[in-house]
């Protein structure tokens, strides 16, 4: 091949128009194929009796005719129209015609039987048909030139029959892979859209667990100091102003972490100025605004603290938050207790109280279902129950510290 860019580029104008021809034929019906390549054999062994139409050669035209007629349907029933065109090939070679002898029909329809055959027709065509046409062209033709040429011929079409097959064969694997990776390339897409919607779903139910919290502990101290603000308010007047300033920094409390959980559901620019989520080091101060009310409540904090993971440091205060606060609404307590001991490996927090239960009421909220996710949830556990050694109710939470945070 000469390497002279204009020959370079001749060759590469072939190369693309003989692509472009195989496109346009892997894209026309293969029945009009069929067709065509039915009436092309046709005018082949036509060719020889335009000049030579005699009486003798009319039965040669009427033979040949008979493998060429049939191949029309050669991809439906490739081993019948083998058959069909062997039985006219065979008398057409022994029957005295012009022109050449080469049997244009026999070849394709051999061709096709390798090609899209099944496995029992490939091997009739092999052990029987083949071997007779080429036992009747070396009898016909003496010498032998033509008939080996004959032979060579249908072997050929034979083997490029089988080599179209395998290659269908390769083809149609690769396609199958391919089906088959993007089928699970969609499924891993779909998979990863349910993923990201359960993450959705889990942050709204946090979020809600959250507001719920927040509003349930506000709202029961504002009613419980509302409650004993007209009592106390011409008997001891301060009292009854510190009642008022309970429930006006719950409020404010309040909005101050609303408006810190909705600002974790905008995308703006300011989301490193929001305030930082409440961790057990405010737990101190949880505890002191609910000892405002009339509910004496008592803070001990043993053994030395240790940081944990910021979701174990939210679920702790949010478990005492709730603890507290159905205290302060349902168990008509006196006095409550809130016990942090920090152990080698577990941190508890224990709130008691000595009223008459601190359960709350059907249809109250979350309550003690919320507490017991938020536990299992940054890997704690927590109990809750009448206390043993006397009247009262408990919550016990236990997180372990295997997961410290990482420093």
């Amino acid at each position: 091949m000469s390497d002279h860019p204009a020959d370079r580029g001749a060759d590469r104008h072939v190369r693309d128009r003989a692509k472009h021809t195989l496109d346009i034929l892997r894209r026309t019906d293969p029945r009009l194929v069929d067709i065509l390549i039915a009436l092309m054999v046709q005018f082949m062994v036509s060719l020889p009796f335009l000049v030579a139409w005699r009486s003798p050669y009319r039965i040669g035209f009427f033979l040949l005719s008979g493998t060429a007629i049939p191949l029309i349907w050669r991809r439906r029933r490739p081993f019948v129209v083998a058959c069909v065109v062997a039985m006219f090939a065979v008398p057409a070679s022994l029957h005295h015609r012009p022109g050449q002898a080469f049997q244009f029909g026999m070849t394709i329809a051999i061709y096709t039987v390798f090609a899209l055959g099944r496995r029992w027709e490939r091997i009739t065509v092999a052990a029987m048909i083949l071997p007779i046409t080429l036992t009747v062209e070396y009898a016909k033709h003496q010498p032998s030139q033509q008939a080996t040429f004959d032979v060579l011929a249908l072997t050929a079409a034979a083997a490029f029959g089988l080599a179209t097959r395998h290659r269908t064969a390769y083809i149609a694997g690769i396609e199958e892979r391919t089906r088959r990776l993007e089928h699970e390339r969609d499924l891993e897409i779909r998979r990863a859209d349910a993923e990201v919607a359960r993450a959705a779903a889990r942050e709204r139910a946090r979020i809600a667990r959250d507001m719920h919290d927040i509003l349930a502990h506000a709202v029961s101290l504002m009613t419980v100091q509302a409650e004993a603000g007209p009592v106390v308010v011409r008997s001891d007047p301060a009292r009854a102003e510190a009642a008022f300033d309970a429930i006006a920094d719950a409020g404010r409390d309040a909005m101050v972490q609303l408006r810190r959980i909705l600002g974790t559901l905008k995308e703006d620019a300011e989301a490193g100025a929001r305030a930082p989520q409440p961790t057990v080091a405010n737990i101190a101060d949880l505890v002191a605004e609910v000892g405002r009310t009339d509910l004496r409540v008592v803070y001990e904090s043993i053994g030395e603290r240790r940081p944990l993971r910021s979701d174990a440091e939210i679920a702790a205060y949010r478990v005492v938050q709730e603890a507290l606060t159905n205290t302060v609404r349902h168990a008509q307590a006196t006095t409550v207790t809130v016990r942090l001991e920090w152990g080698e490996d577990t941190m508890r927090i224990t709130i008691t109280d000595d009223g008459r239960g601190g359960r709350p009421r059907p249809g109250g909220g979350h309550g003690l279902v919320g507490i017991r996710e938020r536990a299992s949830a940054c890997g704690g556990s927590v109990t809750v129950g009448p206390r043993v050694t006397g009247p009262g109710f408990e919550v016990a939470l236990r997180i372990p510290l295997d997961a410290v945070r990482a420093p």
